[in-house]
């Protein structure tokens, strides 16, 4: 329920929030948590949970829902767009201008070897997200099946949204047929009952990069934006997932985008502040200019403001119904699959370097066992490309 707040202080906190809070997801909710809970008092750390597990049970990013979802809370409908739009404008307009940077200098030599570095990097980002998210995504037996299945029709080529929708149809439909009855449960319990163990993401054995640089294909506008606005409609779970979906609709399915300036706008949305969907601010720039820019941005976040103006007022009753709950588990293990997927089929399409697998090496071990974070993985890998090219001390080749 709305407190009436001034909407200045809604702007102040998340205008903050939105230039500093870099590190992925996980550490955008954190920080929020330490903000308006701990420190400002807007709402019990309940109440907190609440809205982050009903920004989880609605397709887009989960953070910038729940920054959405608090505006919300504190200053009613002129609070959940300002809150949502402040959180989101500064990684926007930086993302803008490293984009128009890349375009302008990226076909320079010392550019692309940073890029390159960073490549393989942002792989190990993927996995140490993946290893991370395997306990918690993949709980019952029945997302076990589903992630299994879905990562082989990935592997054989089937559209990452008919997985993620068929997941969601099966999952509910399995919910409904098991809805408690004066006979007891039905065999379809087994499926819904916690999972032994949760499946080891499959190790890469290979993984490399592209020099990067070129032109992406020009889309027009509105294509720009409804490819975006589609993808912000389905996509559910962490921000990583985006590069499933970014993969399929603008390097596979339109040919449009390599996986080196994929990988190069995942990595711009990783290592500045804000939601990860600011990649998409990237990719649209790379494919329309100014205006592809401006529409992919908002393609790919206004589903977000949709779905949180939809729920906000229902989230007791969303958090309360089972058969959502049961559905968004089995959601979640197909998103883990889906992410261990791209990553095998982005590491085997790269060109094998051992430059490359030593980063990727490097990079995973560090975010597996040290406290390091994405930034400074990330920036280490610009410098090791950049490394590269000095010890070379001649134009690199893939």
């Amino acid at each position: 329920m709305s407190t009436g707040a001034p909407i200045h202080e809604v702007a102040a906190v998340f205008t903050r929030l939105g230039l500093t809070a870099f590190g992925g997801p996980a550490a955008h909710i954190a920080a929020m948590n330490d903000e308006l809970v701990v420190r400002r008092g807007w709402l019990s750390g309940e109440e907190f949970a609440d809205l982050v597990g009903a920004a989880n049970l609605i397709p887009g990013p989960n953070s910038t829902e729940l920054a959405i979802h608090l505006g919300y809370r504190r200053a009613g409908w002129a609070g959940l767009l300002v809150a949502g739009s402040c959180f989101i404008v500064p990684a926007v307009l930086i993302v803008w201008a490293i984009a128009w940077s890349y375009v302008t200098w990226g076909a320079r030599l010392e550019v692309q070897a940073m890029l390159q570095g960073m490549q393989p990097a942002v792989l190990a980002v993927v996995v140490q997200a993946i290893w991370r998210l395997k306990g918690s995504l993949v709980r019952t037996r029945l997302g076990q099946v589903l992630a299994a299945l879905a990562f082989g029709g990935m592997l054989l080529g089937v559209s990452e949204l008919v997985l993620m929708v068929g997941a969601l149809l099966v999952a509910l439909a399995v919910a409904v047929a098991d809805r408690p009855t004066n006979a007891g449960p039905s065999r379809l319990a087994l499926l819904l009952a916690p999972a032994a163990s949760a499946p080891n993401p499959i190790a890469l054995s290979a993984g490399a990069v592209a020099v990067a640089g070129g032109t992406a294909s020009r889309l027009s506008g509105a294509a720009i934006f409804l490819s975006f606005a589609k993808i912000g409609s389905v996509l559910f779970g962490s921000g990583y997932v985006l590069l499933t979906f970014l993969r399929g609709e603008f390097v596979t399915r339109l040919g449009v985008l390599s996986e080196a300036q994929l990988l190069d706008a995942i990595a711009v949305g990783q290592v500045t502040p804000g939601p990860v969907f600011s990649a998409a601010t990237f990719v649209g720039f790379l494919l329309g200019g100014h205006a592809g820019a401006a529409a992919a941005t908002v393609g790919i976040f206004l589903p977000a403001f949709v779905a949180v103006a939809l729920t906000a007022p229902l989230v007791s009753r969303l958090r309360e119904s089972p058969m959502l709950s049961r559905a968004l588990d089995a959601v979640n293990a197909v998103t883990l699959a889906l992410m261990t997927g791209v990553v095998l089929l982005m590491a085997r399409s790269l060109v094998l370097s051992p430059w490359s697998l030593a980063i990727l090496g490097v990079a995973s071990f560090l975010l597996l066992r040290t406290r390091l974070g994405a930034l400074w993985v990330l920036s280490g890998g610009a410098l090791a490309g950049l490394a590269r090219l000095l010890l070379a001390g001649s134009v690199l080749t893939p």
